[in-house]
């Protein structure tokens, strides 16, 4: 069998540290411990979108939820997600694989193609997004409408910059910026808590389980990108509770923050920014916040690159993540900030229906199936066409339960469908939990043909 990564290789070569791989069949040097993990996963969870999109939690004007129940589905939604993107981070940590090629295992060099280029393509449209939103909250810290291009310039050029070096920059984050970001958290915490905000929907706890599913679909969409991670982490135990532990932290108290900031603003998304300038100071903590955003914009930038990977395992990673770099960059000038915010909960909510199960049917088949056996993640690596059948199952369990409406003849279908056997959602029906549920148990129920090792390509 020839895996992707061979034995790892120490965290420090001769008294300097070393840098991620260039290629996809080098070692990757361990150097990440429960800190490191910790102090990325952290700053991975508190984002200037999770403020914004407090609003995807609290509902729509007149059916919004209690302040109560929303922070129970952010609560409940976070423990969830978060435990999900832990197996992912644990499985990276154990293959030293980075996320596309584990997936090698799953289906085969080939097949793992389908879901790599779906990864390339929603990571260039996050990393476009984040830059979007990196000019957003500079245009408001500087007080002024102009200048956009430069501070989308900027941004691109600090995260193109932070990708070159991926090492490097987590061991800044865990640091300096981590602790910049708590304090800034917290001073945020403190003003906006004193002020007060009101509860339009005091008592109401209906469409809790949506609002469940759209944090649930926050974390899952760290899933595709995990691996690209802890397959630097030192220990899988390390990887697993630093993954969760940190991100969990962080994304409760980034969206709750938010809440109450879009409570104040009368549920007002474009005021929540002006909420945080609005206190003592908040300028100089926002900023801190602007600053640390790179840091997300670095992920899509170089889980992109390392996805690419998985195509053109030979070519240097530093010419990847600077050409996609430069892509992302010049698609964030070219777009403006209302094109994406109209399609982005219907985007969230994709993402959670094509990765909640494939995750599923990787951590069953891991675990479970043919993972036991050791996984073959070569280049070669022969198809494994029966797998696709439970990820397919489980993504269209997701949709049945909630179509996403990208398109009126999509929802139409799936509506249709509905009809068509007499079913309408529950409150219970929560399509995340049913789209993990429905292909792991596919999974598990093909296991005795599917753990069996595949002959090679080449006989």
């Amino acid at each position: 069998m020839t895996a992707v990564s061979p034995a790892p290789v120490p965290g420090v070569e001769a008294g300097r540290r070393v840098e991620a791989p260039l290629v996809l069949d080098t070692a990757p040097p361990r150097t990440l411990d429960f800190r490191a993990q910790f102090a990325l996963w952290a700053n991975l969870g508190v984002s200037l979108i999770g403020f914004q999109s407090a609003a995807t939690v609290l509902g729509t004007a007149g059916h919004e939820l209690s302040f109560a129940a929303a922070v129970t589905a952010i609560v409940t939604g976070t423990v969830i997600g978060t435990a999900m993107l832990g197996v992912a981070a644990l499985i990276g940590a154990r293959t030293g694989a980075p996320a596309m090629a584990v997936l090698r295992g799953l289906f085969g060099t080939r097949l793992s193609y389908l879901p790599t280029v779906l990864n390339i393509l929603q990571c260039i449209g996050w990393g476009v997004f984040e830059l979007i939103v990196i000019a957003g909250g500079a245009q408001t810290v500087a007080g002024t409408q102009g200048w956009r291009w430069l501070f989308v310039l900027l941004a691109g050029v600090l995260t193109t910059a932070l990708t070159i070096w991926p090492l490097g920059s987590i061991a800044v984050l865990r640091k300096y910026v981590a602790v910049a970001v708590g304090v800034a958290m917290v001073y945020f915490t403190v003003q906006l808590g004193r002020q007060g905000f009101p509860d339009p929907g005091a008592g109401n706890w209906d469409g809790f389980l949506p609002a469940t599913d759209a944090i649930i679909a926050v974390s899952i969409s760290f899933v595709p990108l995990a691996a690209d991670y802890t397959r630097h982490a030192r220990t899988p135990g390390s990887a697993y509770w630093g993954t969760f532990a940190g991100y969990s932290l962080a994304q409760v108290w980034c969206y709750v923050l938010g809440l109450i900031a879009l409570l104040q603003s009368g549920g007002d998304t474009s005021k929540i920014f002006s909420s945080f300038t609005g206190v003592a100071a908040g300028w100089a903590f926002l900023l801190v916040l602007v600053l640390r955003e790179t840091d997300q914009s670095f992920a899509n930038v170089y889980s992109t690159a390392m996805s690419v990977h998985n195509l053109l395992p030979k070519v240097d990673r530093r010419l990847l993540t600077g050409g996609i770099g430069a892509l992302v960059t010049l698609l964030a000038l070219r777009v403006e900030e209302g094109e994406f915010n109209d399609t982005y909960a219907s985007f969230l909510y994709l993402i959670g229906a094509v990765f909640v199960p494939l995750l599923a049917v990787l951590a069953v088949d891991y675990f479970f199936g043919a993972g036991r056996n050791g996984w073959d993640t070569g280049q070669d690596a022969p198809a494994r066409w029966l797998m696709l059948l439970p990820w397919a199952l489980g993504f269209a369990t997701y949709q049945f339960l909630a179509p996403t409406a990208v398109a009126g003849w999509w929802t139409d279908f799936w509506q249709g469908l509905q009809s068509a056997v007499g079913f309408t959602p529950q409150p219970w029906t929560s399509a995340s939990l049913f789209g993990f549920l429905v292909p792991a148990l596919a999974t598990w129920a093909l296991t005795p043909l599917t753990s069996r090792r595949p002959a090679r390509a080449d006989g």
